[in-house]
């Protein structure tokens, strides 16, 4: 067997040898290096290389390479840094769930008026707009709807005028709609109104039309017979007013003029029809009637 000291010297020739052939190989690398070439061994594996050789020849089990740590450091830094171009993705998500704080828009259509809603408001708005009344039919037609529909609008707004306490309510005014303020307000509407002289009636105006009214069509005889004076510049006065009109001839000798009222007169007087007209008994005079034992 041989001694210790031959073993040590054994592989100290061992490992001469093999520093012989890395000082060798640290030159090629040298040359490689300044070719670049990019297939020569670089340093780090020749170290590994010859450290593993003396291992082997003392017999020990090479310990593994360490790696090292600027370089991990290094591939730590580049793992954890973001790029700053990068967009995270939860920025996205919250751009797209985010909720929308604007007002919610209209939907504008040029459909016709569907809802009961909107059918009562236009009605209200052409009415209080109209000086005169208005026809179911031609309401119906500007609210683009039904003349049902109208009806139910008119009974609709006067119930919450009722409700609400309003000064005006929607009547029937010669033969159609009209917007007109209750009586009760006439003691503060006559303060303000001016009544234009030439629609002043006079008493003798008043009474001939009437006699025109209640006994349509009526020839100027009937209105002379009942007032015992001559009629005939009151009969055309009113008609200059357009309160009264010719309505025909009657059928008796000399086919006299017969004369009835307008729908002027309904609308001044407030009433739908002349059906609307007071009845005699109700204008009765107090004086005429009987007075009640005290």
């Amino acid at each position: 067997m041989e001694t210790q000291a031959e073993t040590e010297d054994t592989l100290q020739d061992y490992a001469d040898k093999h520093i012989e052939s890395v000082t060798a190989l640290d030159e090629a690398e040298t040359d490689r290096l300044a070719s670049s070439d990019p297939s020569a061994p670089s340093d780090s594996h020749t170290q590994d290389s010859v450290e593993e050789l003396l291992h082997e020849a003392d017999g020990q089990t090479p310990a593994p390479s360490q790696p090292d740590p600027d370089v991990e450091d290094s591939e730590e830094i580049t793992l954890l840094e973001k790029p700053q171009d990068t967009e995270d993705p939860s920025d996205e998500i919250t751009l797209v769930e985010a909720p929308d704080t604007a007002e919610p828009a209209t939907i504008q259509t040029d459909d016709a008026l569907s809802t009961q809603t909107t059918v009562d408001s236009v009605v209200e708005a052409v009415l209080f707009a109209c000086d005169e009344p208005v026809t179911v039919a031609k309401l119906a037609g500007i609210v683009e709807c039904t003349s049902k529909q109208v009806k139910t609008s008119v009974d609709a707004l006067n119930e919450q005028y009722k409700q609400h306490n309003r000064a005006f309510r929607i009547e029937q005014i010669a033969g159609g709609l009209q917007m007109l303020t209750l009586p009760y307000y006439d003691h503060w509407l006559r303060k303000m109104i001016k009544v234009r002289a030439d629609n002043k009636l006079t008493p003798a105006s008043l009474e001939t039309l009437a006699i025109v009214a209640y006994k349509q069509p009526a020839i100027r005889a009937d209105v002379e017979a009942i007032r015992g004076v001559a009629s005939g510049e009151m009969l055309r006065g009113l008609m200059v007013k357009g309160l009264v009109k010719m309505v025909g001839r009657a059928e008796v000798v000399g086919r006299p003029m017969q004369y009835g009222t307008t729908k002027k007169f309904l609308e001044c007087f407030g009433l739908n029809t002349l059906k609307d007209l007071p009845q005699i008994e109700e204008l009765k005079r107090p004086s005429e009637e009987e007075t009640p034992e005290p």
